[in-house]
């Protein structure tokens, strides 16, 4: 290397320098790809997300659509446009009840969503984000601007 140039030194070190930085954020988006959670509706839950990968599901808990039963609770949720059934077995939070805005995180396995986690709306005026957009996105949205 002692016969190079001073200039031919600083491109080699700039190519190393950048072939580091590019393998670094290589791996960087690499680990974070595993842990990117997706949000997903009814309507596109069954074309977008893979059977078994960890999504969010998001919509309106259909009326008249909740079941206990002894391997947990079953219910609906809705985008206005489809309807899927969504299983979970624990503690639903306490405001969670039909007609309102629902987010769950889970699984989908076939054509039924096996949630591990399930969050409500905490007031009368609240919709999660998500939803409100998918709602307004459906042409639905009711609610408040």
């Amino acid at each position: 290397m002692a016969d190079l140039s001073p200039k031919m030194r600083r491109g080699i070190g700039l190519l190393l320098i950048l072939t580091a930085l590019g393998l670094a954020a290589m791996l960087v988006l690499s680990a974070l790809r595993d842990h990117v959670v997706f949000f997903y509706g009814p309507t596109d839950i069954q074309a977008k997300a893979k059977q078994g990968q960890i999504v969010r599901l998001g919509g309106l808990v259909v009326d008249d659509s909740i079941q206990k039963d002894q391997d947990g609770i079953r219910f609906q949720v809705t985008d206005q446009t489809t309807s899927i059934e969504v299983r979970y077995s624990g503690i639903l939070p306490d405001l969670f009840r039909e007609g309102q805005g629902v987010i769950t995180e889970g699984r989908l396995d076939g054509d039924i969503f096996q949630a591990d986690t399930v969050l409500a709306k905490h007031d009368e005026t609240y919709m999660p984000a998500e939803v409100a957009d998918l709602l307004k996105d459906q042409g639905v949205w009711k609610g408040q601007e």
